[in-house]
């Protein structure tokens, strides 16, 4: 069973979120609304191009060689990836 998140650690996250500029506030009555500032892809992308960068010095080779032997791409998604890759070829 999982245990419920401290209030304080959710508004701690998202000071966090706010002071790193990924998300804005303002008050509405005696609340504060948040909104995000980017896309979603956009902050994805940058998660993982930091990934790469810290964990495999910027290469993504191993990471897709890792998830491809281990099973971690689904068939469909393999397909997606595949189809992508002779696009750019």
């Amino acid at each position: 069973e999982r245990r419920k998140i401290a209030y304080t650690t959710v508004m701690t996250m998202m000071r966090i979120l706010e002071t790193k500029g990924y998300l804005k506030k303002r008050r509405q009555d005696r609340a504060f609304l948040y909104r995000p500032t980017r896309p979603k892809n956009q902050v994805i992308g940058g998660m993982i191009r930091e990934f790469i960068d810290r964990v495999f010095n910027g290469s993504a080779e191993p990471l897709l060689v890792h998830l491809v032997k281990a099973r971690h791409i689904r068939e469909k998604d393999l397909q997606g990836i595949v189809r992508m890759i002779e696009e750019i070829k």
